[in-house]
């Protein structure tokens, strides 16, 4: 079998590199082989904000975001991905290997999904009023076809105001930490617009960054405005490594499928960095698995945008 072309290799990688990732730190790296068709995902273990993402779980659901993408790009190529997690021991920081199984024409499903690519935005600000209509949650719900990842609608005014009880907490916890806001102020970028993987610009520090003078909604101000929004929180059975890529993937399929509908997202990580954050969840929701990734979608209000 033959190698990638290098126009192939130019449309991975630019495809690859707008998954989100945590902080943008982009924590991954790409091996496209000269000989076969295959890529290969890495983990790039120096770009982990240490006080944010202590153990590399968010870098992992970000790396897990760039394979959803590398899966689209071979699709575009007209090849049907075959995804390997972890495949050989002794290359620790070797997440997946994608290769090209066989030949197969893109569905309608993945050209939208390439054209969400280019579009897809973090939404940073309220949602408009107007609720996510019924049809199109279910939609969302059946866009996770990754195996180990499960998709978990937030509703009803008990279960939001939970999550807006440990959203709080959360943002009082993370706000109130001095080694978090020095490591925050580090990846804030002295340019409007950084170069992807060099950090978050100044725009979004001050529109998207929890800081030590944010202020921090009450309960019910928050539980009101997170009832108008569509609440999905991804799910896996275990919480290892696997889980950690299989949720970016899930969530990152999803999101995809969001902005196809035409809504707009926000997808949070930091809450589930909380131990009693995630214990309080599993209990109150009963969930069968350990929650990863919060997403929220809904209309577009009065918003500011970030990749």
């Amino acid at each position: 079998m033959t190698g990638w072309t290098t126009a192939e290799k130019d449309l991975i990688a630019n495809v690859a590199v707008r998954a989100p990732s945590v902080h943008n730190t982009q924590p991954w790296v790409l091996g496209l082989s000269g000989a076969t068709r295959v890529v290969e995902v890495y983990e790039r273990l120096d770009s982990a904000p240490p006080r944010h993402d202590p153990v590399g779980r968010d870098r992992l659901i970000s790396c897990g975001a760039a394979l959803e993408h590398v899966k689209i790009a071979l699709r575009m190529l007209g090849w049907a991905p075959e995804v390997a997690l972890f495949p050989d021991r002794n290359r620790p920081g070797l997440v997946a290997m994608v290769r090209a199984a066989h030949r197969a024409e893109p569905s309608p499903v993945d050209l939208r999904a390439h054209a969400a690519v280019g579009t897809r935005r973090s939404h940073r600000g309220p949602f408009s009023p107007v609720l996510v209509a019924e049809p199109v949650v279910r939609r969302l719900l059946a866009a996770n076809h990754t195996d180990g990842a499960g998709l978990r609608p937030v509703r009803g005014h008990d279960e939001v105001l939970v999550l807006a009880g440990l959203l709080t907490h959360t943002a009082l916890v993370l706000r109130d930490d001095r080694g978090y806001q020095r490591e925050l102020t580090a990846w804030t970028a002295a340019v409007r617009d950084p170069l992807r993987g060099a950090g978050v610009s100044t725009a979004s520090r001050r529109t998207a960054t929890l800081r030590r003078t944010t202020a921090v909604p009450d309960i019910d101000t928050l539980t009101a405005r997170l009832s108008r929004e569509c609440l999905l929180l991804v799910e896996t059975p275990d919480d290892g490594p696997r889980d950690h890529v299989v949720a970016g993937a899930a969530a990152e399929s999803v999101w995809l499928a969001a902005v196809d509908a035409g809504l707009a997202g926000a997808l949070l990580t930091q809450p589930f960095q909380l131990s009693e954050v995630r214990a309080g969840l599993g209990e109150a929701l009963s969930l069968g698995g350990f929650p990863q990734v919060l997403l929220r979608f809904g209309r577009r209000g009065h918003h500011h945008e970030e990749s």
